[in-house]
């Protein structure tokens, strides 16, 4: 509990038996719920999140929004907080995010990345990719937002009642945060520190970067 709510942690993974492993042995007391997502996993991440005590949903559907559909949807706190398996994202920032949130009376908290307080956590392309992904979705929906990218999050658990997210891949992030926004819920940013990850890279920068790309000029003029 923090702040007198119930929090659940939503985790999506492909194949992150070490990074879980480490992500779940760093979470706050606060977290009352683990939720990980098998997304077709090939490794012993399923296991391993069983024997640190977290909720596993198998969710047969590839991809980053399929399976955050699914642990969203098995989650039962007043808060969902979500992170990667692979340790870039800090669990240890969760009580204050949480704080943030409430202090501020957001609806939904999105962790910002930028600056890095790591430089060697994300390429220089990566970065750029961010950038341009960011400053599009600013243009397109005239709405003032530093990194649309990142996929460390908190918000009400209320308001997936609400939002319409529709991508099974990754635009599933920015398309959130946009739902969020374009509803009127209260948004806001708040700074945390991206590390390294550990374990395989799986995103396909230049194939992910496109489809996020022509995901927000399709959502913004209305061809979903």
């Amino acid at each position: 509990m923090r702040q007198n709510l119930k929090i659940s942690l939503v985790i999506p993974c492909y194949n992150e038996e070490d990074g879980v492993r480490e992500v779940i042995g760093r979470c706050p007391p606060e977290i009352d719920e683990i939720v990980v997502v098998d997304n077709n996993c090939t490794d012993r991440t399923a296991e391993v999140a069983r024997s640190l005590g977290a909720v596993v949903v198998s969710e047969k559907t590839p991809g980053y929004g399929a399976a955050y559909k699914a642990g969203m949807k098995a989650a039962t706190g007043d808060l969902i907080v979500t992170l990667d398996g692979d340790g870039t994202y800090p669990p240890e920032s969760i009580p204050a995010l949480i704080d943030k949130l409430i202090e501020k009376r957001w609806d939904f908290l999105s962790a910002c990345r930028f600056p890095l307080a790591d430089k060697a956590a994300m390429g220089l392309t990566n970065q750029f990719g961010n950038w341009v992904l960011t400053v599009t979705a600013m243009v397109l929906f005239f709405t003032p937002i530093k990194d649309s990218q990142s996929g460390m999050w908190v918000f009400k658990r209320s308001l997936l009642e609400k939002m319409r997210v529709t991508s099974d891949g990754m635009p599933f992030s920015q398309e959130i945060k946009l739902e969020a926004i374009l509803r009127g819920y209260r948004f806001g940013e708040e700074h945390i520190a991206y590390g390294a990850r550990i374990g395989e890279v799986k995103l396909q920068k230049w194939r992910d970067g496109w489809l996020n790309l022509s995901f927000l000029f399709q959502k913004r003029f209305g061809l979903l």
